[in-house]
């Protein structure tokens, strides 16, 4: 009878053990997420930032010379890629 109740009480440490590690990963995920969801905003507000200066490229692209339009162009292409990688990178955190 004994046996039985050792083996029952090993049974409820073990149990408490592998809770409380489940508890420490659980918290560090938490932090984890909570700093990767700050960094992903902090990414988004950035890409925002361009996405307005894309915008404003594309809208002045009309207006322009022949000569600067193809400036215009490029430097909105490159921009335009930036914020493609930009999505990308926040869209791996999530």
């Amino acid at each position: 009878m004994n046996d039985i109740k050792e083996s029952v009480e090993e049974l409820g440490e073990d149990i408490e053990e592998m809770v409380e590690k489940l508890k420490e990963e659980r918290d560090e995920l938490r932090v984890k997420l909570h700093l990767a969801k700050m960094e992903a905003n902090e990414e988004w507000q950035e890409l925002e930032r361009k996405w307005s200066k894309l915008e404003a490229k594309v809208k002045n692209m009309g207006g322009a010379a022949a000569e600067s339009a193809g400036d215009v162009r490029a430097a909105a292409q490159l921009l335009g890629q930036e914020i493609k990688a930009g999505f990308k990178r926040i869209t791996r955190q999530l």
